[in-house]
């Protein structure tokens, strides 16, 4: 069971988040109040990305600087550094973020405000600008989506399914633990990618507000359709379909093996299991359960610019260009990672099914107090799969974060 007093690792970053705040930089004046000519060109600007896209970005870069005389130079670096580092003056100008750390960022005083018009808008997905949006303010130019989708070995299963009761079916029919095959399996203890199963009749973490933003008091993880999704996740542990502590290297192995007839993956996995599989190798979205389809979260990276750059205006500019239709094209070709605009179109029938799971997609909560959600609800997952009483597990899950976000000084 779960126990009320522990702190997760997340609350204690957060705590530390807020303290920052306070010795974060004054807000800049917007940069409708500004003069609206171009300000002089830095000689070079700096952006934080991560080490498996700093070959692909510091080529769009190369191409802004011969367009504008800008240097861009891509650093490969942990962001959780920059909230010492750019304080100090040792930050980048931009920093390629997740959307849903965009919240924790501003909070801290490390991502500015950005202000664009809505022709520089459009193109973007709405709700990979939604994302990046908090408390009304955009704090982010989105670069690429993600999402779950169901991978399946066509040899083993001819045609995607379509509904949970095929699910069932296929894995009743192609489990044969003695020769570790499986029919279906999924890391039920990942809150991430049970999302859409443990919601599958109803249910949210956080009700959205209709100011916008998330009603943080109000969470919606122990109502009763969320308790039928649980026994649904619970039954498959109990018929033997998925083993308990089953890990993300068995069953991407399995699968990549051909020994299993479907998982639930995202993009990411493509370029391994078309390695393993080749041809049989298909994606498919997410199936129904009683006629409705199944929603999961999209995940969004994108550029944000530090609040202590000294080129805002000149880094808002970059961020433009590279995310914008050619260079979405290029980032995809070099990162496999789905653009986040609405006129690129991606010819691939394995990213098809992402990218038809995306309209049943939405935004993981990008407010800090999401932080409190994963640990709490990856436990509950855990003892349910154990078979204790879901109810009771996930009440105690919900208990849990609304003790944790109300020590945050929330409303809950």
């Amino acid at each position: 069971m779960l126990s009320k007093s522990y702190v997760s690792a997340g609350f204690l970053i957060l705590v530390f988040s807020i303290l920052l705040s306070a010795c974060g930089p004054q807000r800049e004046v917007s940069q409708n109040e500004e003069e609206q000519s171009e300000p002089e060109k830095p000689e070079e600007l700096t952006l934080w990305a991560w080490e498996d896209t700093k070959t692909a970005f510091q080529e769009v870069g190369d191409k802004y600087t011969e367009e504008t005389g800008i240097k861009v130079n891509v650093v490969a670096a942990e962001n959780a550094d920059i909230s010492l580092d750019a304080p100090a003056g040792r930050g980048p100008d931009l920093f390629y973020e997740t959307h849903d750390r965009i919240g924790d960022a501003y909070l801290q005083g490390l991502a500015a405000e950005i202000e664009i018009t809505d022709e520089q808008l459009k193109g973007y997905q709405q709700s990979a600008i939604e994302a990046f949006t908090v408390e009304g303010k955009l704090l982010g130019i989105p670069s690429s989506v993600e999402t779950i989708g169901l991978f399946y070995n066509k040899e083993l299963v001819p045609e995607a399914p379509q509904t949970i009761e095929e699910i069932n079916e296929i894995a009743e029919e192609l489990t044969n633990t003695d020769e570790d095959e499986f029919g279906f399996l999924n890391i039920t203890s990942d809150f991430y990618p049970t999302f859409p199963f443990l919601t599958a009749a109803g249910g949210y973490v956080f009700e959205k507000s209709e100011q916008g933003g998330y009603d943080t008091s109000d969470i919606g993880l122990s109502s009763d359709e969320v308790v039928e999704g649980a026994e649904m996740i619970q039954s498959w542990h109990e018929n033997g379909y998925i083993p308990e502590s089953l890990t993300y290297d068995v069953m991407n192995g399995l699968f990549r093996e051909g020994k299993v007839g479907a998982i639930i993956s995202g993009p990411w996995g493509i370029p391994d299991f078309e390695e393993g599989l080749g041809d049989k190798l298909a994606i498919a979205p997410l199936p129904t359960y009683k006629g409705k389809q199944l929603e999961s979260f999209l995940g969004v990276k994108g550029l944000a610019v530090s609040e202590y750059s000294e080129n805002k205006y000149w880094s808002t500019d970059f961020a433009l260009f590279m995310t914008n239709t050619a260079n979405s094209e290029l980032l995809f070709e070099n990162t496999k990672r789905l653009p986040a605009r609405e006129d690129v179109s991606i010819e691939s029938e394995l990213y098809q099914g992402i990218q038809d799971q995306l309209q049943y997609a939405d935004p993981t909560p990008n407010i800090p107090e999401m932080a409190q959600v994963w640990e709490p609800m990856g436990d509950a997952l855990v003892f349910i799969g154990e078979g204790e009483d879901p109810q009771e597990v996930l009440k105690e899950a919900e208990a849990t974060i609304k003790e944790q976000n109300s020590l945050l000084g929330g409303d809950n």
